[in-house]
């Protein structure tokens, strides 16, 4: 299969959806994004609008709002929020195309995804983050070693639809690695976001920037994480990235100075807390349910000891 015509479906516009767009797109492939009501009519008119080298670019990208059954693509990469995974998979369900990748976070599994689109799942996870502002796109990358697109069968054997996404992936110069249990990476990740982006939320309110920074709310990530690594460890999963696993032999102290550090860089204070935060709580929320669910059935609880 030449990578130069494979037709490519992403299923939501913000920011992970967005910059998959503009890179695929820059690499010669043929794009079309799904978006709905003011996102459908804002890139109509003035395309997929990006911040890049300090200045604001544009780049057309087809895009549609509705989907028909019989409109095939070779992937269609699912780029919403976890607590919108449903429902968009659901959108899918009838289409004929072969390969849904969901890049989302996943805190219980896949049977329930299963059950709608059937093998045609191929789980995923993105290596980079951002914001949209006043309609630009503002993209955060990180270095490959910390976060890279990743993405696997659900059994772990390298098909060839594994092969070609990584092609793809290759071409448009993405950072990806490959993983042999994506429900482990993506029950590991999603107990990170509980642990670091709840605390950011305090009933049903973002925290201010003044209690952000305090040590009190990084003891609070400190205690949150390790519990909550150790509960998915005694469930069986393997923690990944393995970096994570060194954390529960890492003293309260210095974790609680990694995390303070963290939540005073500008990417906390000028996006989560007024943007991200406030946007994904419910996403955090139904993540935190759903792990309770995937652990409660081996009647194990996360022990958070202050």
């Amino acid at each position: 299969m030449s990578t130069k015509q494979d037709r490519i479906l992403i299923f939501g516009a913000g920011v992970i959806g967005s910059m998959y767009a503009i890179k695929l797109i820059e690499a010669g492939f043929d794009v079309t994004l799904f978006a709905r009501s003011n996102k459908y009519k804002s890139l109509r008119e003035n395309g997929l609008r990006y911040e890049g080298k300090g200045t604001v670019r544009s780049i057309q990208v087809n895009v549609i709002d509705t989907l028909e059954n019989d409109d095939i693509y070779d992937f269609i990469f699912v780029t919403v929020r976890y607590d919108r995974s449903e429902s968009a998979l659901l959108a899918l369900k009838d289409n004929q195309s072969k390969n849904v990748v969901t890049m989302t976070s996943n805190s219980m599994g896949f049977s329930s995804w299963l059950d709608i689109v059937g093998d045609r799942l191929l789980p995923a996870f993105p290596g980079f983050g951002g914001q949209i502002k006043d309609g630009v796109l503002h993209a955060r990358f990180l270095p490959k070693i910390i976060a890279a697109t990743a993405f696997g069968e659900i059994n772990g054997v390298v098909t060839e639809r594994i092969e070609n996404l990584a092609k793809i992936f290759k071409t448009a110069k993405f950072p990806y690695v490959i993983k042999k249990d994506m429900q482990s990476y993506l029950i590991t990740h999603s107990v990170s976001d509980i642990a670091m982006l709840s605390v950011l939320q305090s009933e049903n309110k973002i925290i201010d920037k003044k209690t952000a920074r305090t040590r009190r709310t990084a003891r609070k990530i400190t205690v949150t994480l390790k519990a909550y690594l150790r509960a998915i460890q005694k469930a069986g999963v393997l923690i990944d990235p393995p970096m994570l696993k060194m954390v529960l032999n890492f003293p309260n102290l210095i974790l609680d100075l990694f995390f303070m550090t963290w939540l005073r860089t500008n990417m906390v204070r000028d996006m989560m807390l007024p943007d991200y935060a406030n946007n994904a709580n419910n996403e955090i929320v139904l993540l935190s349910n759903d792990l309770m669910k995937f652990l409660n059935p081996n009647d194990i609880k996360p022990e958070i000891i202050h």
